[in-house]
């Protein structure tokens, strides 16, 4: 087994210590680029955490950037929630002890499948998260009658690479297997793999995070695809069988 590590810049660390403690080769090639967005501090942002109920967060970026901008504390009075084990973790080393969705759906449904979000008519909820992301979770807690609330932190894109050339590079080191975290990590190895390379690309194990970027994967036309069912590092192991 040979793996291609895909998360952004700096965020590889812990599957790339996983692996070489295992003895499994990798190559780290980010496929997705994250960058804070500009207007990060406002007094319309430090009055809507203040009156927030709930604050839910989507992604350990979106507590980095939010934590690096905002000078108060955190509200001390609201509920945090946060979607995976990674961004559980991220606030709990900033000493913010948040809920956080079920080990085995470790995404916006299991989220929503926690009973104590079931009951937030007339709550104020601010989401916190990246420019563009998914609505589903919006859209779900406002038919339970929340106040609903965005505050962006960061935004993404794809890093500018010469895909032929990195790909000769992957074929050439022996890449087998490709672990996908986000459904943008998906789209961006898609639009870039040039389309001669894409019988190669079918031929890879690819381990996605969730039911939903499993089915994207699949719409793609990649074959041997894995729901590792969560982000985190050990959930990508276990998919991997190490």
């Amino acid at each position: 087994m040979k793996v291609l590590l895909t998360r952004p810049q700096g965020r590889n660390q812990l599957m790339e210590e996983a692996l070489s403690n295992r003895n499994v080769s990798y190559l780290t090639t980010p496929l997705l680029q994250v960058q804070p967005t500009s207007n990060l501090q406002s007094k319309q942002i430090r009055c809507t955490l203040s009156q927030a109920d709930i604050i839910i967060f989507i992604s350990t970026n979106a507590v980095k950037f939010a934590s690096d901008k905002l000078t108060e504390k955190w509200p001390q009075s609201a509920q945090y929630y946060a979607v995976g084990e990674a961004t559980y973790l991220a606030l709990q080393a900033l000493g913010i002890i948040a809920n956080k969705a079920p080990d085995d759906c470790q995404q916006t449904e299991g989220l929503l499948s926690l009973p104590a979000l079931n009951n937030v008519s007339d709550k104020n909820i601010v989401i916190v998260r990246g420019v563009g992301g998914r609505e589903d979770l919006a859209i779900e807690l406002t038919k339970r009658n929340a106040n609903l609330a965005y505050w962006e932190v960061y935004k993404r894109g794809c890093p500018k690479l010469d895909m032929s050339d990195i790909c000769q590079q992957w074929q050439s080191f022996g890449i087998d297997t490709i672990i996908i975290t986000s459904g943008e990590i998906l789209d961006n190895l898609i639009k870039t793999v040039p389309n001669e390379l894409f019988a190669w690309l079918q031929t890879c194990h690819i381990i996605v995070p969730s039911s939903r970027v499993y089915d994207k994967a699949a719409a793609y036309g990649l074959i041997t695809v894995t729901n590792a069912k969560a982000a985190n590092t050990n959930a990508m192991l276990t998919a991997l069988s190490l």
